[in-house]
């Protein structure tokens, strides 16, 4: 077992960053884990952008941008997180990230960012590099992190478990004590070897779960690793239901799904099926592109049922009759180009993808769990500001808002109380005598996993569709945990054990909530 730390944070994207940079400025000695190497976080696949401070002219308010977070979270969210966010982030993405780290968003005439639109937004408030913002915004960050003096980063190491008394406790009479954390189990990939980091406060921000989806926009490290982890602990999770579905991802059969940024329908691009008509009149007439994800998702998801067609369309001529779609869509089109796909002659194929979390660890507006020890921020955390749904360039502020919080609230505690004693907590154990792992079956395990949730708890759902999942997981749940006890450590079975634990969890609520809300909807 390690020497204990003052914060360790777990998970180096926006949040976790934000978090270590906060409480490093403090003067609070910080480790900082980060599963890849730093910057291959979800926030580096973000495009769109992220809540600013736009100018006066623009007429927005706290009030208004709390308006629309509310409409687009269904009636779900959590009022006073709402409030916190709706005031202070704006104002800390211009301060932090624009000011302080330098993060280059897209200026203006006046020198300034130059604020777009984006879906359900009733003003231009998003700020935005390009169409590769969280690149930008993570690239400020880790390069922050490098350079601070009180942050020590440890690359390439992945979360086995939160070291929790009693659980992890020696001494049988600590069963009496109410569950507290002290730090993570991490294995090292290289090395074969697990070590126990104990650590008086920790911060989990180790991101979402997308890649449980066979279709999705996350990176493959988006395995639920945080929530998998915070649930066995004995940490209160929540909203696991709402998954949310980006409307529109380049589709290439056998290909990974691209995601095409929101600014596009901002901006005007339009949604067509096979014979060219808009279709979002049916759905939305009054908002038609500009309507919530998870209205716009079904509404593609329908098309394609009715049709029976593989896609949808994205027009962006009416986007190139006003920008230059080099310009300000580099990566999009690049993309678009690597599969001779040209969008200034022909509309662009589109289909829904699995895209953000709205679920997650509970937290308070300082981002505490319901464990004591353990904070938690970013998409792993719900702190109630989505609701059912997301409003588009949400998420990276609320790393931001709830990373700077939890780091505050740890940095706070570790000044002003004295911990127990955890007493003698236990080293890690290897399988005495491990089988040999086969990544056949870790393959084939992922494949029944990612194609489970895709078909029967996806965009539209229905009792028998989660049902079967139910059943069809539960049986491969206890043939991977019976895996992970025999078979030595890596990387794939430890995202593999998450997994099939998140997609459980997924599929519980799901069946437990009988009413459609937000990206939630059920048929039946």
């Amino acid at each position: 077992m390690k020497d204990g730390v003052d914060l360790l944070v777990l998970g180096a994207g926006i949040a976790g960053c934000s978090a270590a940079l906060r409480a490093a400025d403090q003067g609070i000695s910080v480790v900082l884990v980060a599963k890849d190497e730093l910057g291959g976080s979800n926030t580096a696949w973000a495009q769109g952008g992220i809540i600013g401070q736009p100018p006066p002219e623009e007429g927005d308010s706290a009030d208004l941008l709390a308006a629309d977070i509310e409409a687009a979270g269904a009636g779900l969210c959590r009022s006073a997180a709402v409030r916190q966010l709706a005031e202070e982030g704006p104002k800390l993405c211009r301060s932090f990230l624009w000011e302080r780290l330098g993060v280059p968003f897209d200026l203006g005439t006046g020198g300034t960012p130059d604020p777009t639109a984006e879906a359900a937004h009733s003003a231009r408030r998003i700020y935005h590099a390009k169409d590769a913002t969280g690149l930008a915004i993570q690239t400020a960050l880790s390069e922050a992190v490098r350079k601070h003096p009180n942050i020590r980063l440890r690359e390439g190491l992945c979360l086995v478990d939160l070291i929790t008394s009693p659980h992890h406790s020696l001494s049988p009479v600590r069963v009496y004590e109410p569950i507290r954390v002290h730090g993570a189990y991490l294995f090292d990939p290289t090395t074969g070897e697990v070590e126990g980091l104990l650590a008086r406060r920790t911060i989990l921000a180790t991101g979402g779960l997308g890649y449980l989806y066979l279709h999705t926009t996350n990176p493959p490290g988006a395995t639920g690793d945080g929530l998998a982890a915070a649930y066995r602990a004995s940490a209160r999770i929540v909203n696991c239901e709402y998954l949310q579905f980006h409307p529109t991802t380049l589709y290439v059969p056998g290909k990974p799904r691209t995601l095409l940024t929101e600014a596009l329908r901002g901006e005007g691009a339009q949604l067509l099926n096979r014979k060219g008509e808009r279709f979002m009149s049916k759905y939305a007439p009054d908002q038609m592109e500009l309507a919530p994800r998870d209205v716009v998702s079904r509404a593609i998801f329908q098309e394609m049922a009715v049709s029976g067609e593989s896609c949808a369309y994205l027009d962006l001529a009416p986007v190139a009759a006003r920008l230059d779609l080099d310009e300000h869509f580099p990566t999009i089109m690049a993309a678009c180009r690597a599969e001779d796909i040209d969008p200034h002659r022909h509309p662009i194929p589109v289909v829904p993808a699995a895209h953000y979390f709205c679920g997650g660890v509970l937290v308070d507006l300082e981002g505490r769990t319901s464990l004591p020890g353990l904070f938690a921020a970013g998409e792993v955390a719900c702190t109630g500001l989505h609701g059912a749904n997301r409003l588009a360039s949400t998420s990276l502020l609320e790393g931001l808002v709830w990373g700077f919080h939890s780091a505050d609230a740890a940095t706070r505690e570790l000044r002003e109380t004295v911990d127990p004693d955890p007493g003698e907590l236990a080293a890690w154990r290897m399988p005495e005598e491990p089988e040999e792992t086969d990544p056949l079956l870790i393959d084939q395990d992922w494949r029944l996993i990612r194609s489970t949730l895709w078909n029967y708890a996806g965009i539209v759902r229905s009792s028998a569709r989660l049902e079967r999942a139910r059943s069809d997981l539960h049986y491969l749940a206890h043939r991977i945990e019976r895996f992970y006890h025999q078979t030595p450590l890596s990387r794939e079975l430890l995202e593999l054990r998450s997994g099939i634990l998140c997609a459980r969890l997924i599929l519980n609520a799901a069946l437990q909530n009988p009413e459609s809300r937000g990206c939630h909807y059920r048929i039946d």
